[in-house]
C-alpha cells in the first residue's frame, strides 16, 4: 500500500516539474521548414511547322476566268429583194374561141403549182407541155363563165384564171397565196366588108400586150464571183467590170441572148462623141484585140444568159469620167445553131467562141474597125439599133422570109459608170 502511494506522488511530482518550466522559461522561436524558391516556368519555343510556304521563281499568271459574254453576231448586209410581177400567162385570141398557156412555175419563184389548182373559170385544163412545162386551156368565147362587155369599138370577152392552193399531204401550210388574173380579148365591132381580099391589120390588145411581157433584156453590173448585182458602180483605171446580159423568156420555147455590138460613151445618146465600139461586127469583142486588154466573153452557164468582162477605161482629153454602154441585144431560140451573125467571140491569143464554137469567129478579125476605139475619140464601125427598141424589156420579131429563123432584138443602156483614176504614190 506504501509502494502504491509512493509511485502515485512521483508521478504527481513529474508533472508538476514540467509546469513549472514552461510556466517560468523564455518562449522560443517556432521553427518552420524553410521554403522552397519556385523556379518561373520556362517558355516553350513554338514549333517550327512541318510544312514551309511553297514560293516560286516566276510569278502567278493565272487568275480566276471571266464569265462567259454573248457572242457578238456579224454584220451582214442583206438586200431586201421585192416580189415582182412575174408574167407567166400567154393568151392566143382567136374566131371562135381563146387559148389560153400559163408556167407552171406560176409567181416565178421556181416552184410549181397544182394543175388542181388551178382554173380558166369553173373549166380545168385541157393538155400539158412537159416539156416546156406549160399547163393549156382552151374555151370557146362564150363558155368557163367568161362574161362579155360591149364598148362603142370593141367586143371584150373576159375569163377569170383562178388559182386556190389547197395543203399537200397531211401538213396545213401553203407556200403560195391565192391569185386571180383577168384574161381578155379583145375584138372590133367594125369591119371592112368589101367583097376584096383583107389581110388582117390588127391583133387583138390583150394578146399584144402580153406578148410584149413574154421576154425583154436586161444589162447588169455583178460582183467579183457573178453571185449578186453590184450596188455601187464606181470603178477605177484597171479594174475589171463584170457585165452580165439576160433575156427574160416568158416562153415556152428555150432562147439564147446574144450581144451584137456594144458602144461606150459620155453620154446616154449612143451616137455622141466621143464613142468606142468595143463589141462589133455581130458579137466580136474587139477591146482585147485592139487594145491588149483582159477584156473577154466568159463561158456560158446558161443559154438566157451571156457575161463578159470589160477592162475600166476613160476616154483621153475628157474630163468627165462618167461612161454610159449601150448594147444591142439579140434573142433566138436556143436549137438554132451558132453562126457568124449570132455569136460571142473574145480575142485570147486567138478568137474563142463562149459556146466553144470557135469557128464561128472566123470572120471577126477581117472586121475589125479601120478607126480603133483605143483613142477614145473614133467611133468604130458600130451599127446597131435600126430595128431594135430604145427600151430595155421590149422587143421586136424578125421574120425573114428566106429563113425560119426567128429573134427578138432591143437595145439596153447601162449607166452611168464612174470611172476613176488611180492614184500613184
Amino acid at each position: 500500500m506504501v509502494m502504491k502511494c509512493a509511485s502515485v506522488c512521483l508521478v504527481a511530482l513529474a508533472l508538476l516539474g514540467s509546469f513549472c518550466d514552461a510556466q517560468w522559461d523564455k518562449p522560443s522561436k517556432p521553427t518552420y521548414p524553410r521554403p522552397v524558391p519556385q523556379r518561373e516556368p520556362t517558355k516553350q519555343k513554338p514549333q517550327e511547322p512541318q510544312q514551309s510556304k511553297q514560293t516560286f521563281e516566276k510569278p502567278l499568271t493565272w487568275v480566276y476566268p471571266e464569265d462567259p459574254k454573248p457572242e457578238v453576231p456579224p454584220e451582214v448586209t442583206v438586200e431586201l429583194r421585192y416580189p415582182v410581177p412575174a408574167a407567166t400567162v400567154a393568151v392566143e385570141c382567136r374566131e371562135r374561141d381563146a387559148v389560153v398557156e400559163v408556167k407552171k412555175d406560176m409567181f416565178g419563184i421556181g416552184q410549181f403549182i397544182n394543175p388542181a389548182d388551178l382554173t380558166l373559170g369553173n373549166c380545168a385544163a385541157v393538155g400539158e407541155d412537159n416539156n416546156a412545162q406549160v399547163l393549156i386551156f382552151q374555151a370557146e368565147l362564150h363558155q368557163c363563165g367568161s362574161t362579155l362587155t360591149t364598148t362603142d369599138k370593141s367586143l371584150i370577152y373576159t375569163f377569170l384564171l383562178n388559182y386556190n392552193p389547197q395543203p399537200v399531204g397531211a401538213a396545213p401550210v401553203v407556200r403560195t397565196s391565192s391569185a386571180v388574173v383577168i384574161v381578155e380579148c379583145f375584138y372590133q365591132r367594125l369591119h371592112n366588108v368589101s367583097s376584096l381580099p383583107l389581110d388582117p391589120l390588127w391583133i387583138p390588145f390583150s394578146a399584144v400586150k402580153v406578148s410584149e411581157e413574154f421576154l425583154y433584156f436586161t444589162l447588169k453590173l455583178m460582183t467579183g464571183d457573178w453571185q449578186y448585182e453590184r450596188p455601187i458602180y464606181q470603178y477605177f483605171l484597171g479594174d475589171i467590170i463584170n457585165i452580165e446580159a439576160t433575156v427574160k423568156q416568158f416562153y415556152h420555147v428555150p432562147l439564147r441572148v446574144y450581144l451584137d455590138s456594144c458602144v461606150a460613151t459620155l453620154s446616154p445618146d449612143r451616137s455622141s462623141n466621143p464613142n468606142y465600139a468595143f463589141i462589133d461586127n455581130h458579137g466580136c469583142l474587139v477591146d482585147a484585140r485592139l487594145t491588149g486588154s483582159d477584156s473577154k466573153f466568159m463561158a456560158r452557164t446558161a443559154e438566157n444568159v451571156l457575161r463578159f468582162q470589160l477592162e475600166a477605161f476613160r476616154f483621153k482629153g475628157a474630163e468627165s469620167g462618167l461612161l454610159y454602154i449601150t448594147c444591142h441585144l439579140k434573142a433566138t431560140s436556143a436549137a438554132y445553131a451558132i453562126d457568124s451573125e449570132h455569136r460571142a467571140c473574145s480575142y485570147i491569143g486567138g478568137w474563142k467562141e463562149a459556146s466553144g464554137a470557135d469557128g464561128a469567129c472566123g470572120s471577126c478579125e477581117s472586121g475589125l474597125p479601120v478607126n480603133s476605139g483605143s483613142s477614145g475619140t473614133g467611133s468604130g464601125s458600130w451599127t446597131g439599133g435600126g430595128t431594135g427598141l430604145a427600151n430595155p424589156g421590149r422587143k421586136s420579131r424578125a421574120v425573114s422570109q428566106t429563113q425560119e429563123m426567128v429573134e427578138w432584138e432591143g437595145d439596153v443602156t447601162l449607166g452611168p459608170i464612174p470611172i476613176g483614176e488611180k492614184v500613184v504614190a
